[in-house]
């Protein structure tokens, strides 16, 4: 081979890297056919005391349905991903349960709170394409739906006849890299997967503990300018601000553990830019939020 045929070979090295990368993406997100572009959630999955009421029990179970029946008539689902504040893990794990249990991780509630079941099926095939896209995600069946997924869902989707998966939280990492993790999830989007984040942007439990038990159903403040932030800031879209709340200056007593915050980062780190956000729903409980909203 002359030396300019090899310079050649060598300038086109690079190019033919790339383009194996791209024929093996495309393998990857081909295994499930593309659809129109799902939205994505991001909801408080409320209290305990909700679920065995009925689907209208109150404004916020009223707002899951009526987001559920809009989503129903404008997409066909092929099924949910839930990222729920309620499966924290060391590392990251997707549930590939064909039959995904009701788990009641909750403690002492009257004996009808623990016979609820919500018996949607799984989906193990689109649960596999998250550790395709995300090789260090790792699978289990060791999990099914707990109480940021079942509860909620009951009301979006009362049939139980929409496929779920969820992917837990991995406690130890930091906020930005769960955005980052997140973002590869995107081509999800593409193929019939409605993303859920449910967790809460105002959640410490141990001051909203002192009103609710004493019947003081009266915000503090600091919980309401908490909340009034994060809306401010999805609609300047300044998601970083977000992403980066530890450094705001309520973030640590509005989210002291990260466990109900973080699925909200999920949530924002699938949207395309200009996206429409939505806001679903306000509400502010003492050192709780409800708020919820749509992107797309």
């Amino acid at each position: 081979m002359q030396r300019k045929d090899f310079l050649k070979l060598l300038a086109l090295a690079p190019l033919a890297a790339q383009t194996m990368k791209l024929q093996a993406f495309s393998k990857i997100t081909d295994s499930l056919p593309a659809t129109k572009k799902m939205p994505v959630l991001f909801t408080s999955h409320g209290n305990p005391m909700d679920i065995p009421l009925g689907l209208n029990a109150n404004p916020f179970l009223t707002s899951l349905t009526q987001v559920g029946e809009k989503i129903r008539k404008e997409h066909e689902i092929k099924a949910v991903l839930v990222v729920s504040a309620h499966w924290c893990t060391k590392g990251t794990l997707v549930n590939v349960s064909t039959a995904p249990e009701t788990i009641y991780d909750y403690y002492g509630f009257p004996p009808e709170y623990y016979t609820q079941k919500y018996p949607a099926p799984g989906s193990p095939e689109t649960a596999k394409e998250v550790t395709k896209l995300i090789p260090k995600v790792k699978e289990t069946t060791e999990w099914g739906l707990d109480h940021g997924a079942w509860p909620m869902l009951k009301h979006m989707f009362p049939k139980a006849d929409v496929p779920v998966f969820e992917m837990s939280i991995d406690y130890y990492q930091s906020a930005q890299y769960h955005f980052d993790l997140a973002k590869q999830l995107k081509p999800l989007r593409d193929k019939g997967v409605l993303v859920i984040g449910s967790g809460a942007v105002v959640h410490n439990i141990k001051e909203a503990g002192k009103r609710f038990f004493n019947g003081n159903m009266t915000p503090y403040g600091w919980d309401i300018e908490f909340d009034k932030w994060i809306k401010q800031q999805l609609d300047k879209r300044d998601v970083q601000s977000i992403v980066n709340y530890e450094k705001q200056k309520l973030g640590l007593m509005a989210a002291p553990t990260p466990d109900h915050y973080v699925p909200l980062i999920y949530s924002l780190a699938l949207m395309d830019e200009n996206e429409n956000i939505e806001h679903t729903f306000e509400e502010l409980l003492p050192a709780f939020s409800n708020r919820g909203f749509r992107i797309g």
